[in-house]
């Protein structure tokens, strides 16, 4: 059975949720559920004690009933998984937890729901799909950048032709994390560990995504190969030297990850994706959103701008905003108002009020393990490609061929 055709078997008033994970993202995505019409969050997990009951108080304070608390340690989650009547538990834990946390969802009957990325290798990528087909259960990979406004509005343009026949696209992760990775308390150990031990596109989901779905990824389309390179690793060691001193132990640690990770990725209808990974760079916040067709171009970063063949002045770039009128999506048109001020410009509420819609609608989700899958894998192929000399390797398909027959995601409402 495909995933993409489960359903919940009668539409629901609510959506009972277990929290797995209530720091960072988890504290984000709590306080946007505890706003969401139909969720209702019925129990929170963290090994900290305290900040489990931090969660608790913020669920409370939102006017719903205490939910019961789990802090007995890094899997206590089994405990609630196996115990708590619930619809789907949502973890955003360290990322070597996410495959483990779905999988005992999944296998105590609940739907899973996961922030990026999914899974660390090709096997658990694997076993969550398996997992997923096995239960019958929904396992969604919570990428926020989907729900972005001017991500959804290009996928708008895309659906509607504006551009033409995608060919290319670009994007990338580009975010300054040198201080994060050694000051910030708790995710510093564990994030900086991957810097350590693995040289690949780490995090390469919120610039893949939203470039998936324009390309129907999974859905008459398919990745077929990439191929990596890695430049040196030095940020990390001069940012050390410079904090902590040229004799501390940051600064003589030896860093596997290069400073810049290039992936290009071919799909199975011929188009190209670029993507890149830069953590360790001093430089502005980028996601380096680029799309281009036949008709016309879409980039996004530094400043929004578009260029339509027999549409824009010639051979100059518009602002993106003269589009909006005709092309903003209709979930930002909807929903936006709901979401201002709220966690990275809105696209945290409205990714998690549109998961809690299609569980209560029983819908299909804009995104399953599948994507899941293909989107996460790319960390450990590029790995593989770097470590093999730079050499093209072959994708899975985590479909085993549905993609042929599956439908694009269309522009929900």
């Amino acid at each position: 059975m495909s995933v993409k055709e489960l359903r919940i078997n009668t539409e629901t008033d609510t959506v009972r949720i277990g929290f797995v994970g209530v720091r960072g993202m988890g504290a984000i995505h709590i306080e946007n559920l505890a706003r969401v019409s139909g969720a209702i969050i019925t129990a929170v997990c963290d090994p900290d004690e305290e900040d489990a009951k931090q969660a608790a108080r913020t669920i409370t304070e939102a006017g719903h009933a205490p939910p019961a608390v789990y802090a007995r340690g890094n899997r206590d989650y089994e405990r609630l998984c196996g115990e708590e009547e619930l619809d789907i538990v949502y973890t955003a834990t360290p990322w070597e937890m996410h495959t483990p946390i779905c999988v005992a969802a999944m296998m105590n009957g609940k739907h899973a729901a996961t922030e990026v990325p999914a899974a660390v290798t090709l096997e658990e990528c694997w076993e969550l799909v398996e997992t997923a087909e096995r239960t019958g259960r929904h396992c969604i990979m919570m990428e926020n950048c989907c729900y972005d406004q001017v991500e959804l509005m290009i996928l708008n343009m895309v659906r509607q032709g504006l551009l033409g026949e995608l060919i290319h696209a670009e994007g990338g992760y580009f975010h300054d994390l040198r201080d994060y990775k050694f000051r910030h308390e708790g995710a510093s150990s564990w994030r900086t560990a991957h810097s350590i031990r693995r040289n690949g596109d780490i995090y390469p989901t919120h610039g893949l995504g939203p470039l998936a779905q324009c390309m129907n990824i999974n859905r008459g389309n398919r990745f077929s190969k990439l191929v990596s390179m890695s430049s040196t690793s030095q940020g990390l060691n001069l940012f050390a030297a410079r904090e902590f001193g040229p004799d501390s132990p940051q600064a003589k640690q030896e860093y596997a990850l290069g400073d810049i990770v290039t992936t290009l990725i071919q799909t199975n209808s011929g188009q190209t994706i670029m993507l890149k990974h830069d953590t360790g760079s001093p430089r502005p916040y980028s996601r380096g959103i680029c799309v281009q067709g036949t008709a016309g171009i879409i980039r996004k970063y530094p400043e929004e701008k578009i260029y339509i063949e027999g549409r824009s002045p010639a051979e100059e770039w518009e602002p993106l905003s003269n589009y909006e009128k005709d092309f903003e999506h209709p979930l930002w048109t909807s929903q936006g108002h709901l979401s201002t001020g709220i966690g990275h410009g809105g696209m945290d509420y409205i990714e998690d009020h549109r998961l809690v819609h299609c569980l209560r609608k029983g819908l299909p989700l804009d995104m399953d393990v599948y994507d899941a899958a293909a989107w996460s894998a790319v960390s450990a192929l590029s790995e593989q490609s770097i470590a093999a000399g730079n050499q093209p390797v072959d994708f899975p398909d985590f479909t085993r061929g549905k993609w042929k027959r599956r439908e694009p995601l269309g522009i929900v409402a």
